[in-house]
């Protein structure tokens, strides 16, 4: 009896939202993260099929005289709109919910933000500031694959083929801890367990533990060898190995949420050397003073350099 009351409250609530009477935050709080998502999708498809097939209300009507004879606590409510929604539900689920099957997730992360995302298959991926990460869910158990935006730590689950897609390259691997940095022209891949497929404008190299690949600016891949056990910007500090001083202004600005104007200097300036993302100013000083540039902030956030 009870699990009968829980199913009626359920088509209650159901019932409700997709009469406009109930809002989202209260379905939320009602249901499972997993029932909510299969929620949206279904409105979506109650919508879509009300506009191409027009008025289905003899097939609503029927379903609504069944509804109305079931034995339920739950108070009915006395609005048409409570009864096509149920009946919507039951009609239009199982058809819908897979015909629209798009589930496709976008993670994003702001200014100085991490976010852990954990995948269906176990898997995880930590994600850094000003990032961005898409995958669909629906054929998630046969084709394990990504697209990133931005730089991202992956502790990947044995299994298929895992791959990551970027702009700058692919990288593949069946189960192995590595970091993708794809921003702009900059592509860089880092091994850290396991083995790793890296693919970029026709050149394919195969990475074992401590190992790294880069491409800047569409030139030839380089490779060396990092003494790191993970990337160390997971651990609030960005890391930098002779790469142009350019890319190094640029992991500042997704950092802090600042612009930094340097026109005045030459940016194609190496830099080997890392910063902390806990104190703009520290970071800063770590960073320029040690090429002998000036920063100065006229403005709040936006940061002016200049040589001495």
């Amino acid at each position: 009896m009870e699990q009968q009351d829980l199913h009626n409250d359920n088509e209650t609530f159901l019932a409700k939202w997709l009469a406009g009477e109930l809002s989202n935050d209260a379905l939320k709080a009602l249901v499972t993260e997993e029932e909510f998502n299969s929620y949206l999708k279904l409105k979506k498809g109650i919508e879509t099929h009300e506009r191409l097939e027009g008025s289905i209300d003899d097939s609503f009507a029927k379903i609504s005289d069944r509804i109305s004879q079931k034995h339920t606590k739950v108070r009915q409510l006395n609005t048409n709109s409570w009864f096509i929604g149920i009946a919507a539900s039951i009609v239009l689920f199982f058809g819908l919910f897979f015909t629209l099957g798009d589930d496709v997730k976008t993670i994003e992360t702001n200014y100085g933000e991490y976010k852990t995302v954990a995948l269906l298959d176990g898997s995880e991926v930590i994600l850094n500031s000003k990032s961005t990460l898409t995958y669909n869910e629906d054929d998630w158990a046969s084709n394990r694959t990504l697209t990133l935006d931005g730089e991202a730590y992956f502790k990947v689950k044995k299994g298929s083929t895992f791959t990551v897609v970027t702009t700058n390259g692919e990288v593949k691997v069946l189960g192995t801890q590595f970091n993708v940095n794809s921003v702009s022209d900059l592509f860089e891949v880092v091994c850290f367990e396991g083995k790793v497929s890296v693919l970029s404008k026709g050149e394919t190299h195969v990475l074992l533990p401590t190992y790294s690949v880069r491409r800047i600016n569409g030139h030839g891949l380089e490779t060396w060898e990092t003494s790191e056990a993970d990337p160390t910007w997971i651990h609030g500090e960005s890391t930098f190995k002779s790469v142009p001083l350019n890319y190094v202004i640029s992991a500042l600005e997704s950092q802090f949420n600042v612009v930094i104007e340097a026109k005045n200097i030459d940016k194609t300036i190496i830099y080997t050397g890392s910063f902390t993302h806990s104190d703009l100013d520290t970071a800063l000083k770590t960073v320029f003073k040690s090429l002998q540039i000036r920063y100065v902030e006229k403005e709040k956030g936006n940061i002016y350099l200049s040589t001495k």
